[in-house]
């Protein structure tokens, strides 16, 4: 029986899977992310912490078909990853490094795509060969497949859906600098934003007024609560994500778009919203794409680095 490796390195811990050669996960364990000294044990960690998993499991390497890396920062094709800040990681080749650490073959990409991957494979777009994966959390990611493939870009920064500018007459910066950014709008940060701006701007009641810290959760929880200012509220974020969805679907033409994050326990709340002012803005031939949300949660990055690797080399 042949075996593989899906890791997903955060900031805060390193998610390991272990697969059969069906993509079936088998076992799964975190170790920490010790970002000093800029990033320097996260590799050696996790190529110690899998060797002991097979030691104490009886694995044999010839059994091993290699190990699947997501990463949070761009990468390109060859495993380069061009700075990753979370890990303190500046340029070098997390690939060859990995390969050098444990003997077997390593591939290698950015986070968001991977966890697309994992997505289009065994998750909420199965069956799909053309998939786009949005993230609305505390930003917006999100990954991009075409023909069953990740598409990494020329710089490893393919898939940063979240810096698509949606409004130019945007005063207030986006944290890369840009203003009118999708994240500054679809994001939770975003939501809570935008009620702000409506709070301060209508003279209205709510029950976000009591509020001392107004949460994206608490937003969607008055807003199915009844209360006329979170709903309009909700409309006004979920016309930004038609439009930033009709924009993205004009370029990728994906089958599906599969919504994932912090915001998406909203549920089918949050998918019907934003289908709702999809046609709005959607080129014609792709008012048939279906939305749905992510299903694997946090093993998604772990599901599609693995599948990398099956891919490759399987």
């Amino acid at each position: 029986m042949q075996y593989g490796f899906g890791v997903d390195i955060g900031g805060t811990t390193v998610k390991i899977a272990l697969f059969d050669i069906t993509g079936n996960l088998l076992d799964k364990w975190e170790i920490p992310s010790v970002t000093e000294n800029e990033g320097a044990a996260i590799l050696p960690d996790t190529a110690a912490s899998i060797k002991e998993y097979m030691r104490g499991h009886d694995l044999q390497a010839q059994n091993i078909i290699g190990i699947g890396v997501g990463v949070p920062g761009p990468v390109d094709n060859a495993g380069v990853v061009n700075e990753c800040q979370n890990l303190g990681w500046g340029v070098f080749n997390v690939r060859e490094t990995l390969e050098k650490l444990t003997g077997f073959p390593v591939r290698v990409g950015n986070d968001a795509n991977v966890a697309a991957l994992g997505e289009c494979w065994k998750g909420g777009g199965s069956g799909c060969a053309n998939l786009v994966m949005a993230t609305f959390g505390t930003g917006v990611g999100g990954g991009i497949i075409i023909d069953g493939k990740p598409i990494n870009g020329a710089h490893g920064a393919a898939g940063e859906i979240g810096h698509m500018v949606l409004d130019a007459r945007e005063t207030e910066y986006c944290n890369c600098g840009k203003r009118g950014c999708t994240e500054q709008y679809c994001s939770a940060t975003g939501v809570v934003r935008l009620a702000k701006r409506y709070l301060a701007a209508q003279d209205c009641p709510s029950s976000l007024r009591a509020l001392e810290k107004i949460t994206a959760k608490d937003v969607f929880d008055a807003a199915k609560a009844g209360d006329a200012a979170a709903k309009e509220i909700l409309e006004q974020v979920y016309d930004y994500m038609g439009q930033f969805l009709g924009s993205l679907c004009a370029v990728i033409d994906p089958e599906v778009v599969v919504m994932g994050g912090g915001m998406s326990r909203a549920g089918q709340q949050l998918v019907d919203g934003a289908a709702r002012y999809f046609p709005r803005y959607a080129f014609p031939a792709t008012k048939t794409v279906r939305f749905t949300l992510a299903t694997l949660g946090n093993d998604a990055g772990a599901v599609g680095a693995f599948k990398l690797v099956l891919d490759e080399l399987g």
